[in-house]
């Protein structure tokens, strides 16, 4: 197993968070977690490197990978943009915003631009029904998006880079 496919601040969250679980196998999605927070996607490296840092088989770990949504099986964008569709956000437009977002982007669902910026996806739910329509923007709620703070959202995000 080579350490050196993370940092050395990743390589030792991932091995405290081992510590925390009685059973070794227990910590595999929040290894996951943190190995795509540097990476931004599992890799088929990450996952032979994830079992044998907890100890399982290389399935086991692809089984927990292809089960939860929130790990990407791709390379993503550096702004990925999850629009809330489900019921809650529907009915206040979560539609016309992932529909907006693809269009002033070019892309269909779950495609990343080719200057490597922006992925798009559409999600079940993001558990803020009160505020839609929603996206997840890596990390961050942006809630009660109109088209207009769209627009103004991907020129801010284009101009960062």
């Amino acid at each position: 197993m080579s350490d050196a496919l993370f940092s050395d601040e990743t390589l030792r969250q991932m091995k405290s968070a081992i510590e925390e679980y009685p059973s070794r196998a227990s910590a595999i999605l929040p290894v996951l977690q943190l190995a795509q927070k540097e990476k931004g996607w599992i890799s088929p490296e990450t996952i032979r490197f994830a079992s044998e840092l907890v100890g399982v088989p290389e399935s086991r770990v692809v089984e927990c990978v292809t089960f939860y949504t929130m790990f990407n099986q791709q390379p993503v964008g550096k702004y990925e943009i999850n629009v809330c569709t489900n019921i809650s956000c529907a009915l206040v437009g979560g539609e016309e915003i992932y529909g907006h977002f693809c269009k002033k982007l070019g892309l269909k669902n779950n495609e990343t631009t080719k200057d490597g910026l922006f992925t798009v996806r559409h999600v079940e739910c993001l558990a803020s029904c009160g505020s839609g329509p929603m996206a997840l923007v890596n990390d961050e709620y942006i809630e009660h998006l109109t088209t207009e703070k769209v627009d103004q959202l991907i020129e801010e995000w284009r101009r960062k880079g």
